[in-house]
């Protein structure tokens, strides 16, 4: 039952006014209050005020280096750094500041486990080494040790079935993008959390809207503002997924388990069949998350946690500065993006929607070399870490922040020509028109990129086939379209300085769709990127030949004539009949896309970057290259990890 205490505020500070059961609920059923006034009343209600809480692996390189035009001056040339101006005799240095102990990451490696009923998880110790399993038995800490474990789940029924809902206001391809939603969902008035079920999605705050009155008073709310795609996610449990473990002959049911171990690392195995053994430095804790089921999370050194990102982000055959250069953007990123997950409580997931991590068994030499040359190394921006973005190829230039998500720019990822030879300039020519961009992709000599397969690329898809791939997308996102029964055009209506699709149509017998930035490629199985123009395949008909005789057409012909009392000169039939066949229609078949790239096209290129690295350049340059304005630093207590743009 709701009771509570209804807060007013206003700029001379605020009033409460307790409510009793009857009156809370008859204020909650008024319907149509602003977003703002609806949080405001869910809290009240409760009792109190609550405060609001890319990359691919690389494939081998194509060794051959373009040649530059005569005309066009040696790029390769090293400059050397200016010396900085020396300091004032009669000044004082500012002591260095503090550099930070090497932190540990908490990443959840196995996110989902025991959405499937058969899903195992097998930790073994080190030879000579033993687990610690801290866990809870009756409210009291208990500890078992062993060398092997094995995790699996139970089906556990309820004694009652249990209803489990969420208010989902928008769905999101990348968490960039939900994070900008959320932001103007805040704006609103609407208390939020940031959840990836499988696609990122923002969410109504769960300890806000705790019940179903308010659940469902919320989402009349949204649709009342023109929120068509936000929907209530329901569903009703009769067992619960119950983690388990057998250590010494005794079988544990726990929901939370912490595992150690003295050489802090473990070989694991997920599900036997589908996935090989991997070696992971540090420790481990199995813990429940927002959607019903577990996630096993790593807790690793920083360092440690490279060496097992950098072999599959950038590849062993890479050249030693790239390598470096990826090891500097892969310690950045991670601690720029620590807030990704705190609906889970762990940072970072371990698959390209994070970055790559598999463990420590793929680490090598040139890796390690790469990890420890710029060990604490990090790219910053007036003293804060930048959005250290990387993809597998941009297709001959690199997009800005905003090409590819909502959200502010940042200053040092721009549009930049993924050359070295001079070959565009977007200050005269930029990539806003189909028929620049199509000159542009036309090019295939002089990149840094030339040579892979994601360079430039042309796929198609028939009609049937994108409409099926439009149909799964509405699906997700529960759009009111879903139901279209005929997919009639694709149109390319805006597009970015760097080329990239900024708003998609979708025409369909139901209306128009406009997709943006990269919903296109979430929507649309072909494109690789958003860098790409539109090709309509035709289908051609059989045309009429001029010798054909249509006896239908003779007829209607004489009928005419004769209510109009004129004779039919039989030498005119050829030529009436030649004059009254239209052009057979062309069948729309399908669009070709025709594009560069792989990824998202933020920052740095890892196939371009290969090539820098062949041509000498340090991992210094390289950085520079694709970040103009930023600044290498150790890390240190005087930056700033993440800070919203807009904040600033």
């Amino acid at each position: 039952m709701l009771t509570g205490t209804l807060v007013q505020c206003n700029q001379d500070g605020c009033n409460s006014t307790n409510l009793s059961p009857d009156g809370c609920a008859r204020l909650l059923r008024q319907g149509n209050w602003p977003w703002a006034s609806l949080a405001a009343i869910a809290l009240c209600c409760a009792g109190g005020w609550l405060s609001p809480a890319i990359a691919q692996n690389a494939p081998n390189p194509d060794t051959t280096t373009p040649v530059p035009p005569e005309s066009v001056a040696d790029p390769l040339r090293d400059e050397p750094l200016a010396e900085p101006a020396p300091e004032s005799s009669d000044r004082l240095a500012e002591p260095a500041p503090k550099l930070l102990p090497e932190p540990i990451l908490d990443i959840g490696i196995v996110q989902r486990f025991g959405e499937k009923k058969t899903d195992t998880v097998v930790l073994e110790a080190m030879p000579g080494d033993q687990f610690t399993l801290r866990f809870e038995t009756g409210g009291q800490p208990q500890e078992v040790t062993t060398d092997r474990i094995t995790l699996d789940v139970v089906m556990e029924p309820l004694a009652a079935a249990k209803r489990v809902e969420v208010v989902v206001l928008s769905n999101h391809r990348s968490f960039e993008s939900a994070e900008d939603s959320a932001k103007y969902w805040r704006s609103q008035g609407i208390e939020v959390e940031l959840a990836q079920p499988r696609q990122w999605q923002v969410w109504g705050k769960r300890s806000v809207y705790h019940t179903p009155l308010l659940r469902r008073l919320l989402l009349q709310n949204l649709r009342a503002h023109g929120a068509k795609t936000s929907f209530l996610q329901s569903r009703t449990l009769q067992e619960k997924n119950q983690a388990a473990f057998v250590v010494n002959g005794f079988r544990y049911h726990r929901d939370r388990v912490e595992i150690d171990s003295t050489q802090d690392q473990a070989w694991l195995q997920v599900n036997a069949r589908e996935q090989a053994k991997r070696l992971y430095g540090g420790d481990f804790r199995l813990q429940p998350n927002a959607y019903g089921s577990y996630t096993l999370v790593n807790e690793v050194p920083l360092e440690t946690y490279l060496r097992g990102v950098v072999p599959y982000e950038i590849g062993l055959a890479a050249p030693r500065t790239t390598i470096e250069a990826q090891a500097i953007l892969a310690r950045t990123y991670s601690l720029r993006n620590l807030r990704r997950f705190t609906i889970d409580d762990y940072e970072l997931c371990a698959d390209t929607q994070c970055q790559v991590y598999w463990g420590i068994s793929g680490a090598a030499d040139i890796t390690d070399r790469a990890i420890a040359a710029t060990r604490g190394q990090v790219l910053t921006y007036n003293d804060e870490l930048v959005d250290a973005l990387y993809s597998s190829t941009t297709g001959g230039v690199t997009a800005a922040f905003s090409d590819v998500w909502n959200g502010p720019d940042r200053p040092y990822l721009k549009a930049v020509v993924d050359s070295v030879y001079g070959l565009w300039d977007l200050n005269t020519r930029d990539l806003s028109t189909d028929a620049n961009l199509q000159e542009f992709l036309s090019l295939q000599d002089g990149f840094n990129e030339v040579g892979w397969d994601a360079f430039r690329w042309r796929r198609e898809g028939t009609m049937q086939s994108l409409a099926e791939d439009v149909r799964r997308y509405l699906e997700v996102i529960q759009h009111p379209m879903l139901n279209f029964s005929t997919l009639e055009k694709l149109e390319v209506t805006e597009r970015s300085p760097s080329g990239r699709v900024q708003t998609l149509v979708v025409t369909t017998n139901l209306g128009k769709i406009e997709l943006g930035k990269d919903e296109v490629i979430r929507a649309l199985y072909p494109p690789r990127s958003t860098l790409f123009y539109l090709e309509p395949i035709y289908e051609p008909t059989p045309a009429i030949q001029s010798n054909d005789y249509d006896a239908s057409t003779v007829t209607k012909v004489e009928e005419t004539d004769a209510l109009s009392e004129k004779s039919i000169d039989p030498t005119d039939l050829t030529e009436v009949n030649s004059t009254s066949t239209p052009e057979p229609p062309r069948v729309l078949k399908g669009y070709a896309f025709v594009g560069g790239g792989f990824g998202h096209g933020v920052g740095m290129s890892q196939t371009g970057a290969y090539k820098l690295g062949q041509l000498g350049w340090s991992h210094d340059r390289i950085l520079s290259f694709y970040y103009p304005g930023t600044t290498l630093q150790p890390l240190h207590e005087n930056l700033t990890f993440w800070v919203d743009p807009e904040e600033r």
